[in-house]
């Protein structure tokens, strides 16, 4: 079913500049002694910089020539920390440590060399993150201590690391771990250590993922008891589990994710109040709510009017998160404990009128043997049956959210609807809903896909012969499959999109090096359904326009990908377009290309619709 009403006319649409400008984001929030401190992304300029939030005011803390970012595994995560008197975070241009004071001063390093760091984390007076070193052979990852005192490793051997957590008495230390050809989401083991007499930690012991391989764990958090928790997925969800006497024990939650896929490092959406009290987000049909977990079982909600949290943090009187809704853009905000009432701190602006809001309505349709699930825009105006885009989200394993995207927006203010999928693969449904794409990728994703043009055009709500598609990362192969092996999609759109999975496997990076013989197979034992799903050997059977975009430093999708394609296409005489931006990595940063990229995707289809007409 299609819930919510449609919007009367818009305004003058927007340009690509505005949409852009309104991507403003924050990643990453903590609380503390000193106040509140958050992470601002501003596609202006393209950096990450610190604010701080104290009685009623806030002030930006990173000076030029500076931006807060780690690229640990790539996507990063964990940026900063604070310790008792100091920030302290990784800079984005040589991915060093560096130590910021709340009383002045410029950012002081505290690690030198090729190294990178992430997920920091300060505890009982130790400053712990994951560790990321390249040499001409191989890329190693481990837990290090970076202070008090010179660098010390606290685990290694293991191929990833992620989420080091101390209790507070300093006594207890617990991480996530996973080795090849895991991934976070598929198989993980949560590990303890406690300190022995002579200040060290003891040997390391796996508490809890070793059983079967088949269990996920991530963010694991100390109570004030020194009581050990975790999110589990072992029963079909990511759930709240705590530690006991007799072993591990799910704690009361509703059945539903309470994590996405855990592609960047130091995620927060949920924290341990007490025994069996805690603080949470999870998500209802794709909607993400916020909730209280009392000890009684009891549930508070403080989800209000948003759709979306993260980074969530608490004192005494305030619940924090950074927050977003289907009709306001990413915000800080503060949630009275006692009240609920809502305090925006910075950002939740409106790029376009409330009433020139297109609100997203959820839709569950079938597709194939089961069903898929996915956001429909309606187009502005009073326009009967409109052109579609088809939104594929990255990841693949990851899931799009229904929040006000300037971006979406653009479209919708042009005349297209727009469909945002979460299609069978996608987080946010449990976990055989994510697993729906083991081996089948290029397959369940593109079924999905059309699948959902064909339930929109039954209601009415498009025009099935004017639909686009288009995607970035995954989503770009998704879209290439689409064009390649269906015919229902008058053209797309390739942003840093793979082309060749069977190359990626050989040039992608040390956190998806296995990503592939999950999604596909094995490199060398299934050649023949790597061929069968290369949209470069099948360009041939491309007969519609396509545009791409990359960035020429990305190290994920490597641009010689995207000319392949590019090349095969125009050799074919097909319609095809390639912008390449030359200091853009995976995924763009920089407003002014940012803005471009969206400008030249809307120029392409309205050329393509004209020629329809002529």
């Amino acid at each position: 079913m299609i819930e919510t009403p449609a919007l009367s006319p818009a305004a003058e649409p927007f340009s690509a500049s505005q949409a852009v400008a309104a991507g403003t984001d924050y990643a990453e929030l903590k609380v503390g002694p000193q106040g509140l401190f958050w992470n601002e992304f501003r596609p202006q300029d393209g950096a990450c910089r610190l604010w701080h939030w104290r009685d009623g005011r806030a002030r930006c803390l990173t000076p030029d020539g500076f931006s807060v970012r780690s690229r640990v595994y790539e996507y990063g995560g964990g940026g900063f920390c604070l310790s008792d008197d100091a920030v302290l975070f990784v800079n984005e241009a040589d991915q060093q440590v560096y130590h910021q004071d709340l009383h002045g001063g410029p950012p002081q390093a505290l690690t030198s060399g090729e190294r990178r760091y992430g997920d920091l984390r300060w505890a009982a007076g130790q400053l712990l993150a994951v560790e990321e070193s390249h040499t001409a052979t191989q890329v190693e990852h481990r837990l290090v201590a970076l202070q008090p005192g010179p660098r010390r490793v606290v685990a290694e051997g293991a191929d990833f690391y992620a989420a080091p957590t101390l209790s507070d008495d300093g006594q207890r230390l617990a991480w996530i771990e996973w080795r090849r050809p895991e991934q976070p989401w598929t198989a993980t083991r949560l590990m303890a250590s406690e300190r022995v007499a002579d200040g060290r930690w003891g040997v390391p012991r796996c508490v809890a993922g070793d059983a079967n391989g088949a269990e996920s764990l991530q963010q694991p958090c100390f109570d004030d008891q020194a009581r050990l928790y975790c999110l589990s997925d072992r029963n079909g969800f990511w759930q709240p589990w705590g530690e006991t006497a007799a072993g591990w024990s799910a704690l009361p939650a509703l059945p539903a994710d309470h994590a996405g896929a855990p592609w960047q490092l130091g995620a927060s959406t949920w924290l341990v109040l007490g025994e069996n009290r805690y603080l949470a987000s999870w998500f209802e049909g794709g909607f993400s709510r916020l909730g209280l977990r009392h000890a009684d079982g009891t549930l508070e909600d403080f989800s209000g009017a948003y759709t979306r949290f993260r980074c969530l943090d608490r004192d005494e009187q305030f619940i924090y998160a950074i927050a977003a809704s289907a009709h306001s853009l990413p915000a800080v905000i503060a949630i009275d404990r006692t009240s609920h009432a809502v305090q925006v701190l910075a950002g939740g602006a409106l790029p376009l009128p409330a009433e020139h809001i297109s609100q997203p309505r959820s839709i569950r349709y079938p597709s194939g043997d089961s069903e898929a699930h996915g956001f429909f825009y309606p187009a502005s105006g009073n326009t009967a049956r409109p052109p579609l885009v088809v939104f594929i989200h990255g990841g693949p394993t990851s899931a799009c959210q229904p929040v006000l995207d300037p971006r979406i927006q653009y479209w919708t203010q042009r005349g297209f609807a727009v469909a945002d999928l979460n299609y069978r693969g996608s987080t946010g449904y449990g976990r055989a809903y994510r697993q729906a794409l083991h081996l089948r990728w290029g397959e369940v994703d593109v079924e999905d896909a059309c699948a959902a043009v064909d339930y929109l055009a039954a209601q009415g709500l498009i025009d099935p012969q004017q639909a686009f598609i288009r995607g970035g990362s995954a989503g770009g192969y998704t879209t290439l499959c689409a064009l390649a092996f269906r015919d229902v999609f008058r053209a797309g759109a390739s942003l840093y999109g793979v082309s060749d999975p069977l190359a990626l496997t050989r040039a992608t990076h040390k956190f998806e090096g296995d990503y592939m013989d999950w999604l596909i197979g094995d490199p060398q034992q299934d050649v023949e359904r790597y061929r069968q799903r290369t949209p470069l050997l099948y360009a041939g059977q491309i007969k519609v326009p396509v545009i791409f975009f990359q960035g020429e430093l990305d190290a994920v999708v490597v641009p010689e990908q995207t000319r392949a394609m590019l090349e095969a296409l125009q050799a074919n005489g097909i319609e095809a377009q390639g912008h390449f931006y030359a200091n853009e990595r995976h995924g763009f940063r920089t407003a002014a290309n940012l803005a471009h990229a969206l400008e030249q995707e809307w120029k392409f289809y309205r050329a393509v619709l004209a020629s329809s007409r002529d």
